[in-house]
């Protein structure tokens, strides 16, 4: 069987959990992990809970000095996701990524899948577990009900792509932020933050309610003396729909989650990485694609199995 050959981009909470996902798929091959130069720089750049296996793999600066790679996963931060997905496609390389601003996903889906046709690879935008998994339930529940409404309810947990955001905030050291739910899809944010030495807790606390991330929500902020004694990277949500199939009335669906973030979302990108192996040239989200190609195994096994 040839494995399929897959680069992490990013060695943070997510990029570690994908590097431990693609060492136990039967089907893949880990060929390295590109990171900042002043992490390759380092003369151990792994950790003592990292696995053993790692010790061999090559750790570099740029994705160009890997050889033959079929899957780049892209575990960045959503803001450089468009950009740096963009490049890798240009290399001819395949590209998954947990692109998660959702109102910015059909013009980057438009953008990177012109790069993607025209450099005849494939690009894999936001398969995580939301945008992703959660996604394509929102789907299904209007193909059971195509009239009423679906409340997506977030947390309470932390949410990785506010606390990136929070962190990148000028005068914040180190900061999370929790996603409380109010109910019928309304959330509250429980930002939490470490400030740097001379920064202003007014000031940094206008900023992050004036962010994209946090416009639209209630937030809270807080000024902490250690975000790390906070740290619980569990979240969850709820999916409910209330509709009508056909003529008939009080169709009612639930679907929930309680997961560690960055392992969840980790998973689904690399079970994203074969998918990307078996589609034609362009980008695509979730919503689009089949179940099986997501899974390792025979096809008809799974009709066995499943249906």
């Amino acid at each position: 069987m040839n494995k399929t050959r897959v680069a992490v981009l990013g060695y943070g909470n997510v990029g570690r959990c994908a590097v431990e996902s693609i060492l136990v798929e039967p089907d893949m091959e880990l060929v390295g992990i590109v990171e900042v130069a002043e992490v390759v720089s380092k003369d151990c750049p792994y950790s003592e809970r990292d696995p053993m296996a790692l010790r061999s793999v090559r750790i570099v600066s740029d994705v160009r000095e890997l050889q033959s790679i079929d899957v780049a996963i892209l575990s960045c931060p959503s803001r450089v996701v468009r950009e740096t997905a963009s490049k890798i496609l240009r290399y001819g390389i395949r590209t998954v990524d947990s692109f998660d601003i959702h109102h910015d996903i059909p013009a980057v889906r438009k953008e990177l899948g012109a790069i993607a046709t025209e450099h005849n690879t494939v690009s894999i935008l936001s398969a995580g577990w939301d945008p992703g998994i959660d996604s394509v339930m929102r789907g299904w529940f209007q193909a059971m009900a195509p009239r009423g409404i679906t409340y997506t309810n977030y947390g309470p947990g932390m949410s990785m792509g506010h606390s990136v955001a929070v962190r990148a905030i000028a005068g914040v050291k180190d900061a999370i932020s929790i996603t409380v739910p109010a109910g019928m899809g309304i959330h509250r944010r429980m930002v939490y933050v470490q400030l740097q030495p001379g920064a202003k807790f007014e000031e940094v606390e206008q900023r992050i309610k004036a962010d994209p991330y946090f416009v639209k929500d209630r937030t809270y902020v807080y000024e902490v003396e250690d975000v790390a004694s906070l740290m619980d990277t569990g979240h969850g949500v709820l999916l409910e729909r209330n509709g009508v199939s056909g003529v008939t009335h009080n169709q009612s669906m639930r679907f929930q989650l309680k997961v560690n973030n960055p392992a969840l979302t980790a998973q689904v990108m690399v079970s994203a990485a074969r998918a990307a192996m078996r589609q034609q040239p362009g980008c695509y989200t979730m919503i689009e694609l089949p179940v099986v190609d997501f899974l390792y195994g025979d096809v008809d096994s799974f009709v066995t199995r499943f249906v």
